[in-house]
């Protein structure tokens, strides 16, 4: 099924794309140099209804749905792939696990202040010693009367030097497996959880990326998300659904890549004409916006595959490996017609590529999407 663009969809996309052309575009490549966007953005954004665009009216959101969610993303990432993955880390992942398995006090508590964009969301799932093995994750949390005390450090966190509300996974239990993984919220003023420095990156460089260590943090027991030795059935389900918003930042990029690289071959001149008229250059435009296109219908059909309830793992794992593969190449691409300005930080394709690369390895690889894959057709 693939997504019908309603008026609807089509004023959400309007109005990112005009925000980011806006208010991103001129300064996106400071925003890299510093590893740095501005706080202000994050509030303007919530305005616009984006940093709650699928969460209920009644709890401040905007009551879109995952293909709003989806446009929005792409047109972010079109202009600055750091920003896109803070708004979709704080939607997609932390904000997604507590409406997928917050009770109604909880939702009622944190829900409406991450929605319009008064505070940050950040998802601490990954660890030092646990990356695409969720499930091996070290970190504790012990009840004692009516709190948990939690232990462990979490790693490569988006949102964790800004955010004001943590959802942390943590062991509730000794059978070493998924089956006694809880999860909390956890306030950012919790005695015991401190923030590292922030990483320096390849790319993605505006947004935070940050260690979350506790320390004998006591968490009240009424923050635990669902229930105990529940947390990883939501960890999955979460991650399904973010690897689908995550291609719709992938989309951003090869756009980005593409457009650039047909305008600039538009303009460049060699030999007597605009590289545009060469059969090379046109056989490269023709295949990055061929693989372009591609994504855009996989996303758009598993976009609206979520919205209907009709998504699987196969769905987005497929979703995620095609996207994310085709926005490294589609960047490379464009690098190699604009040649040695495509090399130089002046211009916005060698950005492009760095912030891509990472979504072959955020929130599921490559080589555990096509495992996912594979395990599907019983291969």
């Amino acid at each position: 099924m693939i997504t019908e663009q309603t008026e609807e969809l089509q004023m959400v996309r309007e109005a990112a794309r005009g925000f980011a052309e806006e208010h991103i575009a001129p300064f996106a490549q400071d925003w890299d140099r510093d590893c740095h966007y501005p706080d202000e953005i994050i509030p303007k954004l919530g305005e616009l209804g984006f940093m709650g665009i699928m969460v209920p009216e009644e709890l401040g959101g905007a009551g879109g749905n995952y293909q709003m969610f989806a446009a929005v993303l792409e047109e972010l990432a079109r202009h600055d792939g750091g920003l896109a993955l803070a708004v979709e880390a704080h939607n997609g992942l932390a904000l997604q696990h507590i409406m997928l398995a917050a009770n109604d006090e909880q939702k009622a508590k944190y829900v409406p202040p991450l929605a319009r964009g008064e505070v940050m969301g950040s998802w601490c799932l990954t660890e030092p010693g646990s990356g695409s093995d969720a499930a091996a994750l070290k970190a504790r949390a012990v009840r004692d009367g009516d709190h948990y005390v939690l232990n462990g450090a979490k790693q490569f966190i988006t949102n964790g030097a800004r955010a004001a509300t943590y959802v942390v996974t943590a062991r509730t239990g000794d059978s070493g497996n998924a089956s006694d993984i809880s999860a909390f919220i956890v306030e950012r003023d919790t005695p015991g959880l401190s923030i590292g420095k922030k990483e320096e990156k390849l790319g993605m460089r505006s947004s935070d990326t940050v260690v979350v260590a506790l320390e004998d943090a006591r968490v009240p027991a009424e923050n635990l998300l669902g229930e105990e030795g529940r947390g990883f059935d939501t960890v999955k389900e979460v991650l399904q659904r973010g690897r689908i918003m995550i291609s719709a930042i992938c989309l951003g990029f090869a756009r980005g890549g593409l457009e650039e690289a047909a305008k600039y071959a538009k303009e460049r001149k060699a030999f007597g004409q605009s590289i545009d008229r060469f059969q090379m250059i046109q056989s490269k435009i023709a295949d990055m916006a061929a693989a372009t296109e591609a994504s855009r219908l996989l996303l758009d059909r598993a976009a609206s595959k979520l919205d209907n309830g009709e998504y699987s793992t196969y769905e987005a794992a497929i979703t995620k490996l095609f996207c994310s593969e085709t926005a490294t190449k589609v960047c490379m691409d464009a690098i190699q017609i604009l040649g040695g300005y495509g090399y130089l930080r002046d211009y916005n394709v060698e950005r492009y590529m760095r912030d891509a690369k990472l979504c072959e390895i955020g929130e599921g690889t490559s080589e555990v999407m096509r495992i996912l894959i594979a395990k599907h057709l019983e291969v």
